[in-house]
């Protein structure tokens, strides 16, 4: 039903375009003016000014006029890049419409990519990854690089936006290499992109190397439309540099820009760090705004992403600490919705979101609060209530002690008992496209993976596929097809395993560092951060390295 009535508010709105434009003469003197003139003053113009709207018209009209579908295809996507939110997408709609009637692929295409475009706006990527598909099925039959291109620059943001960042850093180079020659702002925005990802993957000084780069290039193409991107970017660097002065600044100075272009997501990524700086500074006060800032855009838009996730963490904890249960229920229930759009969204990445709050945990202190809040009056009531529930919940604490314990005993057997097994174990049955790579590049791979690992080069930081694709001079593709066919892992677990087992062998013969912290053991095995290292450990072992360590000196004395 609904859907029915949304069709039928799109057709109306069609009509009402459509009668617009069959009542409208071109003025006389804009008759003679052709396609670029008309196109230049629609972006030269105020937005929505009645100028504009001549202009727009216009064009549109002309095309029609003359049959042109392509430039018909044009005129509507001026109309998609300068009306209305709501209009937005009827307009992308009156483009497929029209590419279609013309038969050609480069032109469908092209009008899909446009709607994909219009819905990543919106930030419904589910949507704009099903227009991105479709759309590369089209250009795909065609030879047009440039569209080619285009395409691939879009689905490498949705990856990134999923978190396949060594997947989303292989595209966006081969976008830089084409649009350096090809399309300015294109080039800019393949830059920056690249390096929100290496700042995803933990690589901050290429994060910053590609920020600078940026900044430079666009002085050197006399354009500063990226500049504020690119420090914005290195903001949130700067952040996870632990450069919390510099982070605020920097966020704080692009804040007018993102305003102006009515970039409400990275408006909520720049509230976010420059409160998290605030937070990370001791300073919960001035945070909190901030904080407050992100929910309103999450209210309003419909934003979250993975890492915003933890501003209602923080807002719970803050609120926790005040004894204001009220606010503390009110977060709650908005982690919850949160939550829930982050699992419709990335249902391909929920297990590995790391969740300070789970879901059954919120709903059982969401519970708990509201009970206590209906039942605040009743001063009895609630002081058996709690000390009821501080009785199941110490009963509860010391039942999951103990069972933990005995998980973890078991695994430091099972880990103890084992032979130092090589890592080399052949994965039959899975089919994975081994056998379209050549057998002498299958072997050269695995000769290099056999050094590799024999001369410990799984120890370097900030280790990745692209590294080590360029060490072994072959392709990603291949790279990875072979670790997972031989050794039967993913990119990541391998070299997280390798790190690990050397770990251990190292524990076990060096009482020294059993006295190391988490970071300092991360180190020394080239863990780019601590959490990194404690959640590889644990995946691996299956407890947490206290515990193995602890047991370790428990055997030897």
């Amino acid at each position: 039903m609904i859907k029915k009535y949304l069709f039928l508010l799109i057709l109306y709105l069609g009509n009402q375009v459509y009668a617009q434009q069959n009542g409208f003469k071109i003025p006389d003197t804009l008759r003679s003016k052709d396609y670029d003139y008309l196109f230049e003053q629609i972006k030269a113009l105020e937005e929505g000014s009645a100028q504009q709207s001549l202009y727009l018209q216009s064009f549109l009209h002309k095309a029609k006029a003359e049959n042109n579908k392509e430039e018909i295809i044009n005129g509507y996507k001026n109309y998609v890049h300068h009306s209305p939110e709501n209009l937005k997408l009827v307009y992308a709609d009156s483009m497929i419409y029209t590419a279609k009637k013309s038969m050609d692929n480069a032109l469908i295409g092209s009008a899909y990519l446009t709607k994909g475009i219009v819905y990543y706006a919106k930030k419904k990527h589910n949507y704009a990854l099903d227009n991105y598909l479709i759309a590369n099925s089209f250009i795909s039959k065609t030879n047009d690089n440039y569209l080619t291109y285009k395409v691939k620059y879009n689905i490498a943001h949705i990856k990134y936006y999923l978190g396949f960042y060594d997947e989303a850093v292989s595209l966006f180079r081969e976008c830089i290499d084409y649009f350096k020659e090809e399309n300015d702002i294109a080039y800019l925005n393949s830059l920056h992109s690249l390096g929100l990802c290496y700042n995803r993957i933990g690589n901050y000084g290429l994060c910053t190397q590609i920020n600078e780069k940026g900044i430079q290039e666009g002085k050197r193409l006399a354009t500063d439309e990226m500049k504020d991107y690119f420090i914005h970017s290195e903001g949130i660097n700067q952040y996870f540099e632990n450069n919390y002065a510099s982070a605020i600044k920097k966020l704080n100075y692009t804040l007018p820009a993102l305003l102006k272009n009515k970039d409400f997501a990275n408006e909520a990524v720049a509230y976010f760090y420059i409160g998290k700086s605030y937070w990370d500074l001791n300073k919960p006060l001035m945070a909190l705004p901030y904080f407050i800032k992100v929910d309103h855009i999450f209210v309003s838009k419909g934003y979250i992403r993975p890492d915003l996730r933890e501003n209602y963490e923080l807002l719970i904890n803050y609120y926790k600490s005040k004894n204001n249960p009220k606010n503390q229920l009110l977060y709650i229930g908005k982690l919850l919705r949160a939550d829930s759009i982050l699992h419709n969204n990335f249902k391909y990445l929920s297990g590995r979101i790391h969740k300070e709050y789970d879901t059954k945990k919120l709903l059982s202190e969401k519970i708990k609060i509201e009970n206590l809040l209906q039942n605040r009056k009743y001063n009895d009531f609630i002081f058996t209530g709690v000390i009821a529930l501080l009785f199941f919940s110490l009963l509860f604490i010391a039942y999951r002690h103990i069972r933990n314990k005995n998980i973890y005993r078991q695994k430091f057997e099972e880990l103890m008992k084992k032979s130092e097994a090589t890592t080399k174990v052949e994965v039959k049955n899975r089919s994975n496209g081994i056998d379209e790579i050549n057998q002498d590049t299958v072997a050269s791979v695995l000769k290099q993976l056999e050094k590799f690992e024999k001369d410990k080069k799984f120890l370097e930081k900030e280790l990745t596929a692209a590294k080590l694709t360029a060490a072994f001079d072959s392709n990603a593709k291949y790279l990875s097809k072979i670790i997972y066919h031989y050794r039967g892992k993913k990119f990541v677990d391998y070299i997280n395993d390798l790190k690990v087992d050397h770990l251990i062998k190292l524990m076990k013969e060096d009482k020294m560092l059993r006295n190391y912290t988490n970071k300092a053991l991360a180190e020394e095995v080239g863990f780019s951060s601590t959490q990194r290292f404690a959640t590889a450990f644990y995946s691996k072992t299956g407890m947490p390295t206290s515990y193995f360590i602890e047991e370790l000196k428990k055997a030897d004395s």
